[in-house]
C-alpha cells in the first residue's frame, strides 16, 4: 500500500516527537502538519516547492517545552484556529510545564495561558489528548482535556474573554488514567465525547443539547473496563449509516465496537484485528481510493499493521513501507498536502529514542475521489460536521476530525475515494447546529468548500 517519500521531508532531525495535527497555522487556506517535539523543537511542515519546509517560529517552536499532544479548533469564533498544545513532563498527577493555546494576535503567534488573566486556568496535571468541543453547535470550541490522575478539562472562554474551566458546569470533570479522546455526533446529533482510559472504564459522553453531558458507556455496553485504550476513530464498519468505534488497547485485545442500534454497541473486531500490540494511533482513512477505508494501526517498537475490508471482514492487508518494524511509533495523521486527491500519511516516532519522522504515499491509480471541507460561520473548519455522500448504490459517511483519538488530529476534511464510480448523485454537510447544505451532482475530482448556510455574503 505505502510507499516511502520521507525525502520530501527537508527539516526532520531526529528527535523525540509525540502528536501530529492538521491545522491551517499560516491562515492561507491549506493545512500544515504541526508535530510536537518532546524537549525539542515544535515542528510546523508546509508542503511548499514540492518538499515539506519547517515554517515554525520561535514562538510555536518552544523548544524549552515537554509537548506530547496537539489538536486545533476556533475558540473565540474569528475564523482562524486557535492551537492547543499539551505538555507532560510526568506519567501521572501534577506536572511542571504548563499547557500552552496559541492565538494568533496582531499578527504574532500569542499563548493565552501566559496572560496574567489566564495564569488560574493553567492546566498543571499530566494529559494524553485534546479534543475541540463544541458543545451547543454554535461553531465556538472548547479544548478537551484527557488528564491522568486528575480531572478532564475543558476551556471555553467566558462573558470576560477570559479561559474558564467549564467541565464541572458540563459534567464532563472526570478523574481517570485518561488516554484518547474523540468527539463527534455518535449517539445524538449534537458533538458527544468518547474517552478510552487506562484501568478504568471508558467513558461515553452524550450530548443532552443543553452544553451538558450524560456519561452512559456502561449502557451504551462499551465501557471495557479491564484494558488500556490508546488511539481511537470513527468508521461505518458495516455500511448501516451509523458511526462506529475502532480502538487499540495497549498490549490487550483491540476493539471494533459496531452501533447496531442507536447508542447501543457489539464488539466484532475479527481475531487477526484483536492481535494485541504496542498500540499508539489508529487511523480510518481510504488511502487506494477504492470507496472502501483501511484501517492503520501504529505501533511502538513493533511492526504497524494495515486492514482493509475484503471477503466480508476486516483482514491484513500489505502495508508496504510502511510496516517500520524498528520504528518508535508515537503519533500520526494523514492529509492531502499535495493536492493529489490521494491521502498521504505521516508518522512521528519517539519517547525511548529519537527517531525523525517518515512519510508516505500510496500508489498512483485511476480511481475518483471527493473531498468536502464544511466551514463554520465564521469561516473556520466545522470540526464534528457530518458529510454524507451518494454514489451508485453506496452511501459514506463522515465526521470532520475534531482531535484523532490519542495525542493527534488529523485534516479537518471528509475524503471519499469513489474507486471506477465517476458519478456521484448527491453530497450533505449536517453542522452542529441542525443546519444541513445539500450539493446534488457534485463533479468528481475536486476539494469542495461548503459555508455554512448561516454565512453572510
Amino acid at each position: 500500500m505505502f510507499i516511502d517519500k520521507s525525502v520530501l521531508l527537508s527539516d526532520n532531525p531526529k528527535q523525540l516527537n509525540y502528536g501530529i495535527a492538521v491545522i491551517d497555522v499560516d491562515g492561507d487556506g491549506a493545512f500544515e502538519l504541526f508535530v510536537s517535539g518532546f524537549g525539542s523543537r515544535n515542528l510546523v511542515l508546509k508542503w511548499q516547492d514540492n518538499c515539506f519546509v519547517n515554517l515554525a517560529d520561535d514562538v510555536l517552536a518552544d523548544d524549552v517545552s515537554q509537548s506530547i499532544g496537539v489538536a486545533g479548533g476556533d475558540l473565540d469564533g474569528d475564523g482562524r484556529e486557535e492551537i492547543y498544545v499539551l505538555n507532560t513532563d510526568t506519567f501521572s498527577g501534577r506536572k511542571r510545564f504548563g499547557d500552552r493555546l496559541f492565538d494568533w494576535q496582531n499578527d504574532a503567534w500569542k499563548d493565552l495561558f501566559s496572560l496574567p488573566q489566564n495564569q488560574d486556568a493553567l492546566n498543571l496535571t499530566a494529559g494524553r489528548s485534546v479534543v475541540w468541543v463544541d458543545r451547543t453547535g454554535q461553531g465556538r470550541y472548547g479544548c478537551l482535556v484527557a488528564n491522568y490522575g486528575g480531572p478532564m478539562r475543558l476551556f471555553e472562554l467566558n462573558a470576560d474573554g477570559m479561559l474558564a474551566d467549564m467541565a464541572p458546569a458540563a459534567g464532563l470533570n472526570l478523574s481517570t488514567g485518561g488516554r484518547g479522546l474523540i468527539a463527534l455526533p455518535l449517539v445524538s446529533t449534537r458533538m458527544d465525547i468518547v474517552a478510552v482510559n487506562e484501568n478504568s472504564a471508558n467513558f461515553l459522553f452524550r450530548n443532552q443539547g443543553d452544553g451538558t453531558f450524560a456519561e452512559i458507556a456502561a449502557i451504551a455496553e462499551m465501557s471495557d473496563p479491564y484494558q488500556h485504550g490508546r488511539g481511537i476513530a470513527v468508521l461505518d464498519a458495516n455500511d448501516d449509516g451509523r458511526f462506529d468505534l475502532v480502538y487499540g488497547n495497549w498490549e490487550g485485545p483491540h476493539r471494533l465496537f459496531v452501533q447496531q442500534q442507536p447508542g447501543k454497541f457489539r464488539n466484532v473486531a475479527p481475531p487477526a484485528l484483536a492481535i494485541p500490540s504496542r498500540i499508539r494511533t489508529v487511523i480510518v482513512a481510504d488511502f487506494d481510493n477504492d470507496g472502501y477505508e483501511e484501517l492503520f494501526f501504529n505501533n511502538i517498537g513493533q511492526p504497524n499493521r494495515l486492514f482493509g475490508w475484503r471477503d466480508g471482514t476486516w483482514s491484513p492487508i500489505n502495508i508496504g513501507d510502511a510496516l517500520e518494524p524498528n520504528g518508535l511509533g508515537t503519533g500520526a495523521a494523514v492529509g492531502d498536502f499535495n493536492h493529489d486527491g490521494r491521502l498521504e500519511l505521516v508518522i512521528a516516532h519517539g519517547e525511548s529514542a529519537a527517531q525523525p519522522l517518515s512519510l508516505y504515499h500510496s500508489a498512483a491509480n485511476d480511481h475518483a475521489w471527493l473531498r468536502v471541507l464544511p466551514l463554520t460561520p465564521a469561516g473556520a473548519p466545522a470540526r464534528g460536521a457530518v458529510v454524507t455522500l451518494t454514489a451508485g448504490d453506496r452511501t459514506q459517511i463522515r465526521a470532520i476530525d475534531a482531535g484523532s483519538g490519542y495525542l493527534c488530529q488529523m485534516e479537518p476534511v471528509a475524503h471519499f475515494g469513489l474507486g471506477t464510480q465517476q458519478t456521484i448523485d448527491g453530497v450533505e454537510v449536517r453542522w452542529l447546529d441542525g443546519k444541513t447544505t445539500r450539493l446534488r451532482a457534485p463533479a468528481a475530482n475536486q476539494l469542495l468548500r461548503v459555508p455554512h448556510p448561516n454565512t453572510s455574503a
